[in-house]
């Protein structure tokens, strides 16, 4: 990863503290403009990034919200991470090897550290496993480590037991892992090899697991590995991040990190003050109707890069119940329009779950292009009462998303369909997903990078809203996720597609793309969509104002 320089004279600084306070439309009290002033405090050994959505917890094995993961990754070093899509490098693991894709062989660090001197070991990884598996313990990544011998599929051990046979401790350095059978090399060193960051045994080992979340070590991790180590966290206005001087690659080229917690319109004045150095996508989005304006300021720089994310329209093929309907309305939803008009051509129309980030996308798919013709001879087909109305339930709080519905809407009825809206909060559509309450329902999406998406298309799948049962997806599904052989796998997911585009149990709406401003005093380093945390102790900032 890359890196920064920064300088603000006494002028700028007031300014942005009056910005700030405008923004927050609050009066702040003497001692908390004095707080705050902290981060604004600048020279070239510090990085500003903005960003809208607020952590919630800092705890690396129970991180639900993309913020706290994200702040994580610069404390807490996973044992892989990918410099591009499924090419992984060494991090805390030097390596990460198999000769028969199921047992695997990890090599830690010989200089990781953790900040109060102690060495990382094989004790910590398999503390941490042994946590996360754990019945008492709330987690977030239990799926990534289900693939282990002895887990349910909820990656958690039977009620009484605490440890997991399939972890063996080798030496202080080497530790040993089992899967319940062998899987493509990639998806473990994915799922394992970058999800998971370890814990420090020596300070958690005597918490009670039941409450390992509440200990104040997830507020405040005191003890950390990564090339960042916490300050501190004012709430809702900034994350204080120093380098760890110590650090196992190098003492950071960065003394300061501060992630400054703003609305989404100040990105675009933080950028052009120079308040931040740079936004981070999905948790630090600029709104569309302001890229141009962000394109066109002399101090920074931009990029957009595809993303894992998409939007779909989930479709329930409980009420939906022909597939010529629900191809029917994939024929009448102009999907290139949404991405033309609304995303102002930053993102791609896909069919499927697989983006063009993916490498498993079958790029030989026919795509469902925009006919309405075609759509309306369908609708007839199918026998379809056009007199019954179909609910589209819509999200709020996603203006693109919200602004799709129109279009969806309006396409529908051009279709011959009636068509019934109506809007929700987010947890109130996720209650009607789960409870089949709709025929249409927006709801965007995010896997690995690893094919397997059991969990959307399997018929007992956590995400499957849509009630999608076919035994021939089921079948390859299970097939592809045990299958071994990565070209063998692409095969089969190329055959799963097809069978996906002819069911079309949900509609792929739209992936939108991750787009970025850097400012110019940035020298190396920026956000990425892939491998973000990669190197991010060689970013650095230069010049100032």
């Amino acid at each position: 990863m890359k890196a920064y320089k920064y300088l603000i004279n006494a002028i700028v600084i007031l300014s942005l503290l009056l910005l700030v306070a405008c923004s927050n439309e609050t009066t702040k009290t003497t001692d908390e403009n004095k707080n705050n002033s902290s981060a604004e405090k600048s020279n070239d050994k510090t990085l500003f990034i903005g960003v809208t959505n607020a952590p919630i917890l800092l705890n690396p094995i129970n991180t639900a919200d993309t913020t706290s993961t994200w702040l994580v990754s610069f404390m807490f070093g996973s044992l892989l991470e990918m410099d591009g899509p499924l090419s992984f490098v060494p991090v805390l693991a030097d390596s990460f090897e198999t000769t028969d894709n199921q047992t695997f062989t990890i090599k830690l660090n010989e200089k990781a550290n953790w900040t109060d001197g102690k060495p990382v070991t094989a004790e910590d990884v398999a503390f941490t496993f042994n946590l996360i598996a754990n019945p008492k313990v709330e987690t977030t990544d239990g799926a990534y480590i289900a693939s282990l011998d002895g887990l349910g599929e909820n990656g958690k051990l039977p009620e009484g037991q605490t440890e997991l046979s399939s972890v063996k401790i080798i030496d202080e350095k080497t530790i040993e892992i089992k899967t319940k059978q062998p899987f493509d090399a990639n998806m473990i060193k994915e799922q394992i090899g970058t999800k998971i960051q370890v814990l420090p045994k020596h300070v958690l080992k005597d918490v009670d697991p039941a409450k390992l979340s509440q200990h104040p070590f997830m507020q405040k991790p005191n003890v950390s590995n990564g090339p960042f180590q916490f300050v501190q966290y004012k709430k809702d206005q900034y994350v204080e991040l120093a380098g760890n001087p110590d650090y196992y690659f190098g003492k950071p080229e960065l003394e300061k990190i501060f992630v400054k917690i703003m609305p989404g319109p100040n990105l675009v004045a933080q950028l052009q003050t120079g308040g931040i150095h740079m936004n981070t996508p999905l948790i630090g989005n600029i709104a569309i109707q302001d890229y141009e304006t962000v394109k066109g300021l002399a101090n920074v720089r931009t990029k957009n890069e595809g993303s894992v994310a998409f939007q779909t329209m989930i479709m329930n093929n409980e009420t939906i119940k022909d597939s010529k309907l629900r191809k029917a309305i994939a024929y009448a939803v102009d999907r290139q329009l949404i991405v033309d008009k609304l995303l102002k051509g930053y993102g791609d129309v896909i069919d499927g779950p697989y983006t063009p980030v993916s490498p498993f996308l079958n790029k030989d798919l026919k795509q469902f292009s925009y006919d309405t013709e075609k759509a309306k001879q369908l609708i007839k087909e199918s026998g379809w009462d056009v007199n019954k109305p179909l609910r589209l339930v819509v999200p709020i709080g996603n203006k693109v998303r919200e602004q799709s519905a129109s279009i969806i809407e309006q396409n529908l009825q051009e279709a011959g369909l009636k068509v019934e809206v109506t809007t929700y909060d987010f947890p109130t559509v996720t209650q009607k997903a789960k409870a089949g309450d709709f025929d249409l329902l927006l709801y965007g999406l995010k896997f690995t990078l690893d094919p397997d998406v059991t969990t959307l298309y399997g018929s007992k799948g956590t995400y499957n809203y849509m009630n999608y049962d076919n035994p021939k997806s089921d079948e390859l599904l299970e097939k592809g996720k045990n299958e071994t052989d990565p070209d063998k796998r692409k095969v089969i997911y190329n055959e799963l597609q097809e069978i996906w585009n002819e069911d079309m149990p949900i509609l792929t709406l739209y992936s939108d793309h991750e787009f970025s401003a850097i400012s110019n005093d940035v020298v190396v380093g920026e956000p990425k969509a892939i491998g973000y945390h990669y190197n991010i102790h060689q970013w650095s900032v230069g010049g100032g104002h």
